[in-house]
């Protein structure tokens, strides 16, 4: 098999089954979340679930092919953030505040997911419509401005519920670690953007090729 699937040794099928218990997983955290009285866990590993939901919706309702190893890529993102979140089950201690790089890699993976998904959509805009004419260089300047701008209000996100939750007495959703926290999330933002916008079409192709042609039998129709 080759790409990544081959790199580092994993079959679809293994790939299959590491997707279906980082799933599991994450049931089991959000009910960690519970036992907790966490909202923040709770919410962070909701959302994470349904984020991990996203490829099967994709493949099953909107009949587009989803490679096993964009689907590992897409759970592991959601996955680690709400690891993240939640730390080691029985302790108090959270990996975002006790890892220095772990907030680094995820931001950097969902990033890189974030670019893919705008990847293979101005991709598949790109090559069945005869409107559009994108160079190569272009998109991937548009993908780098993509994510930057993505990042920029995920920025801002956090600092409006750190404000609210402030004014109300509450723990935030989301964490906000500072000015200077903010500045390498943007950095290692643009690192996932990057390596997305030089290889994303290794592993995106056949993904946005699916998209331009349900856009064309949409048009048809």
């Amino acid at each position: 098999m080759s790409g990544l699937g081959s790199r580092i040794r994993l079959s679809e099928r293994r790939q299959a089954q590491l997707t279906r218990l980082m799933e599991v997983s994450l049931v089991g955290l959000f009910f960690i979340g519970v036992e907790r009285g966490s909202t923040g866990i709770m919410v962070n590993t909701g959302v994470s679930l349904l984020v991990a939901r996203i490829p099967s919706i994709l493949e099953n309702d909107l009949e587009l092919p989803m490679d096993p190893r964009i689907t590992l890529w897409i759970t592991s993102a959601a996955f680690l953030h709400a690891l993240g979140t939640v730390g080691i089950p029985g302790q108090s201690a959270k990996f975002y505040s006790e890892i220095p790089w772990w907030d680094h890699m995820t931001h950097a993976l969902s990033a890189s997911v974030v670019a893919a998904a705008g990847y293979a959509t101005v991709r598949a805009i790109d090559e069945h419509s005869e409107d559009v004419y994108l160079p190569s260089k272009f998109i991937a300047v548009i993908i780098l401005l993509f994510v930057l701008a993505f990042g920029v209000l995920w920025e801002l996100l956090e600092f409006a519920l750190g404000i609210m939750g402030d004014s109300l007495g509450s723990t935030s959703v989301l964490t906000q670690y500072g000015v200077y926290d903010t500045l390498w999330d943007l950095v290692y933002n643009t690192i996932g953007g990057i390596l997305v916008a030089l290889w994303g079409g290794i592993y995106l192709t056949d993904l946005a090729d699916a998209i331009g042609q349900r856009f064309l039998s949409s048009d048809d129709s």
